[in-house]
């Protein structure tokens, strides 16, 4: 992995264990009661607890439409299998000698800007949803993957870790080879500190060269409800 050490200084303190944020008013319904298109629910706000509960029920916030918020558990769900270790391929082999810094949880802010910023067809990432996760990164539940080249952010990956599941929210690049980079490194945390599993939410053609995999919701499902029991942590401080 590259070497880590962070060229913008010390970056803030990681808080754990996790400071739980205040429960939410609503209860999201069970993720087997999704409609053909995986939505669960729809809610015009999104809060650090009720996106945490979403977690826990093997639900995520897929921000699609204009004012409101859907709350989606789509079948088959997406996965890394961090379990059993595979090569990696040649392409992402190849970015990893490109000579990158990664840090983590250093630049939290400019990875979600950057993952907003970087899609061309706009960006769901908008400063309500990046207020709610900066506020869950600043209570321990959301991290971030830095990418560094020349003391610039080059790309880089971000996501909420909540037990031992690290659910993986976007990534972005400025830089060739620099997502890949940040998902080598998260995989590579991810098995140091023993998380169990490595969500991806939905399936694209990217994803699927990296090495992840599809799994039925049920299947999941009951992934996640081990994992949440399995605290773990992703960083320390």
């Amino acid at each position: 992995m590259p070497g880590e050490g962070s060229p913008t200084g010390a970056g803030p303190a990681v808080t754990y264990p996790p400071v739980e944020p205040p429960a939410p008013r609503v209860e999201l319904p069970d993720a087997r009661r999704a409609n053909r298109e995986g939505i669960v629910a729809l809610s015009r706000t999104m809060t650090p607890g009720l996106v945490l509960q979403a977690y826990r029920k093997g639900i995520f916030p897929w921000p699609i439409m204009q004012g409101v918020v859907p709350w989606a558990s789509p079948d088959p769900r997406a996965i890394f299998p961090l379990e059993p270790r595979r090569p990696w391929p040649r392409h992402v082999s190849r970015a990893r000698k490109l000579g990158y810094t990664v840090t983590f949880d250093r630049a939290f802010r400019e990875v979600m800007t950057g993952c907003g910023d970087a899609r061309a067809e706009g960006t769901w990432i908008t400063p309500d949803v990046l207020a709610t996760y900066a506020e869950l990164h600043a209570l321990g539940w959301a991290h971030s993957v830095d990418v560094w080249a020349e003391g610039q952010l080059a790309g880089g990956l971000y996501g909420l870790a909540v037990g031992s599941l690290f659910a993986g929210e976007s990534m972005f690049h400025l830089r060739t080879g620099a997502s890949k980079v940040a998902f080598v490194a998260v995989v590579e945390r991810l098995r140091e500190r023993g998380f169990t599993l490595f969500d991806v939410q939905v399936m694209s053609p990217h994803l699927a060269t990296l090495g992840c995999i599809e799994i039925p919701r049920a299947e999941y499902l009951r992934r996640v409800e081990a994992a949440i029991e399995q605290p773990k942590p992703f960083q320390v401080a």
